[in-house]
């Protein structure tokens, strides 16, 4: 049995580590770790925020005694209420990954599956994420579906 926990602000050193395995593993991805150092507090602040809107969940490395296994990470948004969605809030999932030495033991399955539990919890009826070729069955697993709207993005 998988042990999913929250994690606390002592993960934070692992959970930057983490998302640093997620981001490497993306094609044209900035692998610089400058901001590490910068985001470190911050992070540790948000994961000692136990009513936020943020949340991470993690499983320690059954090898590696103080490491972190898998992580799933995700915030809840406020849009303004429609029809299927009155309360407007909605989960986005992000920062999924595995080390690579822990990974196809269901690790990354358990903590989305809190996550998505976390969510439903607190009032999100949809979750939404962005995805690699490689998470895509997992996601389409657990009912994603690929959505035909266009992702526009400006950095300010």
């Amino acid at each position: 049995m998988t042990l999913v926990r929250r994690a606390g602000p002592e993960d934070a050193a692992e959970v930057l580590r983490l998302r640093q395995v997620m981001i490497d593993s993306m094609a044209h991805a900035d692998r610089s770790t400058d901001w590490h150092t910068e985001s470190l507090p911050v992070l540790r602040a948000r994961l000692a925020e136990r009513e936020g809107d943020f949340a991470a969940f993690v499983v320690d490395h059954p090898e590696r005694p103080g490491a972190l296994a898998a992580l799933v990470a995700g915030t809840l948004d406020y849009r303004i209420g429609r029809a299927g969605n009155p309360l407007g809030t909605v989960g986005y999932v992000f920062s999924v990954a595995t080390d690579p030495d822990a990974r196809r033991r269901g690790y990354a399955r358990a903590c989305m599956d809190t996550l998505l539990g976390w969510f439903r919890e607190r009032g999100a009826c949809r979750a939404q994420l962005t995805t690699s070729a490689e998470g895509a069955p997992l996601y389409a697993s657990l009912g994603f579906r690929p959505k035909p709207d266009p992702l526009l993005e400006l950095w300010l």
